[in-house]
């Protein structure tokens, strides 16, 4: 069990590191006009959610569920890693509610095609990425919380 904790709360932070990054990032990505924006989502992002992103959330979910069996007959650790587990899963959730119909829907665009209401667009990426980032940090404190109960005990 401990490699498989050591595991999780590796992909948790691991999960966690990108949504931040796009909260710190916020104040800033909301002074770029349209073209500018355009170009950082459709440049710098491009491969943070299929190669960093999405596999240590799925994996951090994944890790998250199979502590949940470990866990299922010790009552509080049971509680914070159900709520870390439901955290990942409202991640994952987010990510399709929110950010990849934008992510689908900015692929085609030039800074010629840029619609007038862009920037609904950037609004519920960003939102999304907020989100997300409150899940992550919702989802770590639980198992930090849970593995330090299990030390304790």
């Amino acid at each position: 069990m401990n490699n498989l904790c050591r595991a999780n709360l590796i992909l948790a932070i691991l999960a966690a590191l990108p949504p931040l990054a796009h909260v710190l990032e916020l104040p800033n990505k909301f002074t770029l006009d349209g073209g500018l924006w355009l170009a950082v989502q459709q440049h710098l992002y491009r491969g943070w959610g299929p190669f960093l992103g999405g596999p240590a959330e799925i994996g951090a979910l994944i890790t998250t569920v199979a502590l949940l069996v470990i866990r299922r007959e010790r009552p509080q650790t049971r509680l914070l890693t159900f709520m870390a587990a439901a955290a990942y899963t409202a991640m994952l959730i987010t990510f399709f509610v929110f950010n990849e119909p934008v992510n689908k829907a900015i692929t085609n665009w030039t800074p010629d095609t840029l619609p007038s209401n862009w920037a609904d667009y950037r609004l519920r990426w960003e939102a999304g990425h907020a989100i997300a980032a409150l899940l992550s940090v919702a989802g770590l404190a639980a198992l930090v919380r849970a593995r330090m109960i299990e030390r304790c005990e």
